[in-house]
């Protein structure tokens, strides 16, 4: 009688584990526990082709920017994994957060007033500084008032592109779509240097194919603040993004991006980092 009634009862659990299992996946709360699990979903605009910066090899993302971006999201509920990358060509940033095609941008996005007619800026959390990439065995050019009838080349829509037309009008502007294209144009002589800011630059010399053929001039010219772009009048978003650079800032983790990122290159932060963020409006 007693092991009748413990096989009944033994059934009867295996049949009730056997129906909760059933709802779970039919009803989808299985499926609402591991979202929750993972954060949610967000896109966000950089740049694929920036070493040191924003580079994409295969699936992988690395870069300053990309470890930036990928703390900010963190501290707004989103993991690594719930990012979705895109990529923002210099020329397209305003139009991919009007647009809502992305919710933020991290892409050496300088921060101008320009800019700040269509885009809200969280930031800056970089201060970087318009330089010179030039090959290894160049001896003229030494800044940018000795690239006059040289061919400078940027990237359309770039800061670093309008300065030198409105600053240096001898200097004969050659603007590609990326900085990657630049670089190839040094290297084969198309070109005679690349102008962006220091960082990017840093970034391109130390690549391993660049070693020995190229160097950066050192001799800034401009002050970039470098800030994270979002939609125009959102100062909720402003607010929160600022907060999470602080805290960055403050728990060491910016310093720990700058030198795995820049260390390489042997290149050092300029006067003014790690910055403080300005105050959202």
């Amino acid at each position: 009688m007693n092991a009748r009634r413990m096989g009944a009862a033994g059934a009867a659990v295996l049949i009730a584990l056997g129906l909760a299992a059933c709802g779970s996946s039919s009803d989808g709360s299985g499926d609402a526990a591991a979202e929750k699990a993972t954060g949610k979903k967000i896109k966000i605009g950089t740049k694929f082709d920036q070493p040191g910066l924003g580079l994409k090899k295969g699936t992988e993302m690395s870069g300053f920017d990309i470890d930036v971006a990928t703390y900010v999201a963190k501290e707004l509920g989103s993991n690594a994994p719930d990012i979705e990358w895109v990529q923002a060509v210099s020329a397209q940033r305003e139009t991919l957060l009007s647009s809502g095609q992305v919710d933020m941008i991290v892409a050496t996005y300088s921060i101008t007033d320009k800019r700040k007619e269509q885009v809200a800026f969280a930031g800056p959390y970089f201060i970087a500084g318009q330089d010179l990439l030039v090959r290894a065995d160049e001896k003229d050019i030494t800044g940018p008032e000795s690239m006059v009838g040289k061919k400078l080349c940027s990237v359309k829509g770039s800061t670093p592109a309008q300065k030198v037309a409105d600053k240096y009008p001898g200097v004969n502007l050659q603007e590609f779509a990326t900085y990657s294209e630049c670089v190839a144009g040094l290297v084969s002589k198309a070109v005679d240097a690349v102008t962006t800011d220091d960082t990017i630059l840093a970034g391109f010399a130390a690549q391993d194919q660049f070693k020995g053929k190229l160097k950066v001039v050192g001799k800034t010219f401009s002050e970039e603040n470098y800030g994270i772009g979002l939609k125009k009048g959102d100062t909720e978003m402003c607010q929160k993004v600022t907060d999470a650079i602080n805290k960055m800032i403050k728990d060491g983790a910016w310093q720990k991006a700058v030198d795995k990122n820049f260390g390489p290159a042997n290149y050092k932060p300029s006067t003014g980092n790690p910055p403080t963020p300005a105050a959202c409006s």
